[in-house]
This record gives C-alpha cells, structure tokens and sequence, in this order.
C-alpha cells in the first residue's frame, strides 16, 4: 500500500492523524446532539409528560393522529382565516369550566342546557371543524382518540397555521360527561374584569400573572362583540384612544352583535396586540387593564418590544391550560361523536 510519507514513521503519523480526526469527528456530533437537545426541549416545554398524558399516547393505538388534525385544521384556517381564533377560543373556554374535557362540545338535550349555550359562549365558532376532524379520525382508529384531546391539538395547529409558535401537546385526555351552561356563569373571565381579578382567577387554575398576560395575548387573534366593549365608549375617555372610540361608536351603533377587531392583524398571530394596549387601543375593558395596571404593565411592554418572548410565554401557558382539571382512565370516555356523550 503507498505510505504517503515513505516510511513506518509516516504510517505512524498518518494513524496518530486518522485517530485525531475520528476524535474531531466525534466532538462534533457530539455537539450537534447536544444542540438537537437543547432545540427539542425549548419546543416542548416544562416536560413531554404529564400524569397520564404523553406526547406519543396514540404512538400504537392512532399514530397518525396528530397528523390527520393539523391537515383538516391547515385547510380549514386557509379557507377561513377568522377560524384560528375560532379554534383557539373554544379550547380555552372549554379548558376554563369543569377543566379540559370537552364538556364545551356536548349539545344540549331536552333535560339540559349545555355548556355551548351559555351566553359567554353564543359566539363560539369551529365546531363544524371538530366535527370534521372526529368522523376522520373514527374512521381510521375507532374510539381510540378523545374530543378533548382533539381540541387541544386543533388549538395548537390553528395558531401555528396563523403564524403563531408550536408547542408540544400531551395527549391521553378523557371526555366528561357533564356539560351545564350555569359552570360557565363564574369559571370564564368576564370583559369587564380589572386585572386584580382577572389574577386571581387565573390562579385558581395554577397560573402566574406572566401565565394570565401571556394567555390574554391570544386575543390578538379574532373579535368581539358590541355587548362586550360598548362600556369602554360611554364610560372611558383616557385609557381609550379618540380615533378608536369614534370607530367604535360606528360599529356599536349597528347593535350588540356587531364586532370590531381585537387589533389590526386580528388574523395573525404576532405581538400587536399588546402594542395596541400600549397605545391604548385595547377593546375590552380586560384587554386594556393590563397596560393600566403597575402588575401587568411590565409584562404588556415586554411582550410588546419582544415577540419572541411573548410566544415563548404564551407555549408555557398553554401548556399549563392544557393541563386543567384532567379526566383520565377511567374518569371519563372517548365519545364517538363530541355531541353527545356514548350512553346517550
């Protein structure tokens, strides 16, 4: 064999070269792995386990669940954009009354009001969604994935879809049976909530007021409705921009079902919600609180200077909401249909 250097000293120095090489070599996939893990942990989260949960609970029973919700919710954002807000609210207001069990999905009956019934939720939108993605899904693993945990990955998928950050969704939640539209009387946040109260709510589910902020800039995605904002025209006139109040007299004067935009990209998932706070152009009383409040204000001018930040939040507190209040096991069921539960 040719000997580069002519002598047994070369093949000696070519070994000892060889040897450093593989050495390098080894060093640096050691480093890409370690940066695989590092990037693997800033996207799940605290953890990718939860009690019973786990991000590859449907690994053998439905493996490409995931894959079938963000499909049918990828389509459906496209056709509709206004739906990412859609998507995003119902798992919030499901997760908010008797905890993430799909209860928010049940119809009522002649006997029962349902949760979707209640005044705070006349407005909820995307269940044809849902729906969609339920028949799909039970037409390739059969009662095997839950209402519940279907909401919470359309959830992610539709903010992901309007620009917003992916963050890891343990699965493994059960459907509830109960669904009364008096639980939501005092478990949802009311838009006239100051932002002491709406603190305090939120920590009765485990969450800091970073967790409350962060959450609350999901509404820079969506609308709302004349019913929820008019007070802010009659009764505010330094925490609410002239330009904007005259805007949103127009609109109100076409009745309490009118909407306006809860800020100007209200499609987009970014971080103009709070610069609008910022300017004082918050829609809801609970909106705008958060700037006016010493507790929150820093939150409200970090999250606007920083969007990165602001999403990084905003992952933390879904995955915290996603944890509210779980059936598990035994708990509860999987529905065959997320209208009504199986023994009905």
């Amino acid at each position: 064999m040719w000997d580069p250097f002519g002598t047994d000293l070369g093949k000696k120095k070519l070994g000892s070269m060889t040897a450093s090489r593989r050495s390098m070599g080894a060093v640096k996939d050691l480093v890409r792995l370690l940066i695989l893990v590092e990037v693997a942990i800033a996207v799940a989260g605290p953890a990718t386990t939860v009690a019973a949960l786990s991000v590859d609970y449907y690994a053998m029973g439905c493996p490409f669940a995931e894959y079938m919700v963000r499909d049918v919710v990828n389509k459906a954002v496209m056709a509709d954009p206004t739906l990412a807000a859609g998507l995003l609210r119902l798992h919030f207001h499901d997760c908010f009354v008797q905890g993430c069990d799909a209860s928010v999905l049940l119809d009522s009956t002649p006997k029962n009001t349902a949760e979707k019934d209640a005044p705070a939720n006349k407005s909820l939108r995307g269940f044809e969604v849902i729906d969609k993605i339920k028949q799909i899904l039970e037409s390739q693993c059969p009662g095997v994935v839950s209402c519940a945990d279907i909401l919470a990955l359309a959830a992610r998928d539709a903010v992901l879809a309007a620009g917003g950050p992916y963050y890891m969704v343990p699965v493994g939640r059960r459907d509830g049976s109960r669904s009364v539209f008096t639980d939501t009387f005092t478990a949802l946040p009311s838009p006239f909530l100051n932002a002491s109260a709406l603190t305090a709510l939120f920590a009765t589910h485990g969450f800091d007021v970073q967790d409350m902020v962060a959450l609350s800039g999901g509404h820079t995605l969506g609308v709302a409705h004349c019913a929820s904002f008019k007070n802010r025209i009659a009764a505010e006139t330094s925490t609410l921009e002239s330009g904007l109040a005259a805007s949103l007299a127009g609109t109100c004067a076409k009745g309490d079902s009118a909407t306006a935009a809860f800020d100007r990209t209200s499609t987009a998932f970014d971080g103009v919600y709070f610069k609008e706070l910022q300017q004082r152009r918050g829609l809801l009383t609970s909106d705008q609180t958060l700037f006016e409040s010493p507790e929150t204000q820093m939150l409200v001018n970090t999250f606007a200077m920083n969007q990165a930040y602001f999403f990084y939040a905003f992952q933390q507190g879904m995955y915290k909401m996603g944890q509210i209040d779980l059936k598990e096991g035994t708990q509860g069921e999987v529905r065959k249909s997320c209208r009504v539960v199986n023994s009905y």
